[in-house]
């Protein structure tokens, strides 16, 4: 048993460190809005927005803990076939969620189907990151991108592709798509929805070089790239991601924010440089920048919505905001 009780230990202060980034949502626009609406006095919007970030969070916080120890090392470790048993079946109970789920069934309050639901919910989680990877993976079968810049793009794609921000802003689509497909969104729904699509998205805007590690802004740096280049290279999944993402709902607005969204973010992007974490929310850089950005999109996204043409003026401004920032860029040390 000490090998199990050492391998256990070793769990548990890796699902304490994975436990801590957890809170990133915390710098996350969705938040910020929430927190906005309830000093407002609208306490109701809060609930409702941290109850849906829960919801995103859910599935990879359901996952196994086990998954922490690469496969190969955990194949070569002495350990008895009983040993094997007793870690797969104790790893479980190490993550909070498998007691939320255990608390939810004992509690006479909640519902069956509630349960049941929570328990499928968190049995997916649990399994798919277990699952072998692809032979491929899951995210290099993407499309590419002419020009130079190809690979670049999609590897900012993928980054964009492994955010919570994304996967939340899919599932507000995706609900928006089938309430509007059954005729039970009304026209006046359409704005406040992208906006709502959008913002779930814009987060990730401020931290453009956060998933890159310590060491990408050098390695962007001695590219033999214009520093505008590198930010469109960033910029291109984020407006690809919007248009599609609000193409159920009112397209050329989405596109507005989407624009209004990089320009605010590019100057936070290249001057703060804050790893963020993959599957996990964004986190802008202060209360204060999240807030403009917000203020910056709902207008853009409402002087579009009554004027389309007004689009030509948020794209010049993006244009102007990705040639400055990418001088700054340019004039930071290595």
């Amino acid at each position: 048993m000490a090998r199990i009780r050492a391998i256990l230990v070793a769990l548990i202060n890796a699902v304490r460190r994975d436990l801590k980034t957890v809170g990133s949502f915390s710098g996350n626009n969705l938040f910020v809005v929430g927190i906005a609406f309830l000093f407002l006095g609208d306490p109701g919007i809060f609930v409702r927005l941290f109850a849906f970030i829960g919801l995103v969070l859910f599935i990879p916080l359901s996952a196994d803990p086990l998954r922490v120890l690469p496969r190969d090392r955990l194949a070569v470790w002495p350990l008895s076939t009983a040993e094997r048993r007793a870690l797969r079946i104790l790893s479980p109970w190490l993550n909070p969620v498998t007691w939320l789920i255990v608390a939810l069934a004992v509690w006479k309050r909640v519902s069956v189907g509630l349960s049941a639901v929570a328990a499928a919910v968190f049995a997916f989680g649990f399994v798919l990151p277990s699952l072998p990877p692809a032979r491929k993976g899951v995210w290099r079968r993407l499309p590419g991108f002419p020009g130079p810049l190809n690979h670049l793009i999609r590897k900012n794609l993928r980054e964009t592709l492994s955010t919570l921000d994304f996967w939340c802003s899919a599932v507000v689509s995706a609900i928006s798509l089938g309430f509007r497909a059954a005729g039970l969104l009304p026209a006046e729904a359409l704005l406040p929805m992208t906006i709502m699509v959008t913002l779930a998205l814009s987060t990730y805007a401020q931290t453009l070089f956060g998933l890159d590690g310590d060491g990408g802004m050098t390695r962007y740096r001695l590219l033999p790239v214009p520093g505008w280049q590198i930010l469109a290279a960033k910029d291109v999944p984020f407006l690809l991601v919007s248009v599609v993402m609000t193409l159920p709902l009112a397209p050329g607005a989405g596109l507005a924010v989407a624009l209004s969204a990089l320009a605010a973010g590019h100057h936070a992007s290249v001057t703060h440089h804050s790893n963020q974490v993959r599957w996990r929310f964004s986190s802008g850089v202060s209360f204060a920048t999240s807030v403009f950005q917000v203020v910056v999109m709902s207008v853009a996204a409402a002087a579009v919505h009554a004027v389309p043409l007004l689009v030509l003026l948020c794209a010049g401004v993006y244009g102007w905001s990705t040639w400055w920032c990418g001088r700054v860029l340019e004039q930071q040390p290595l």
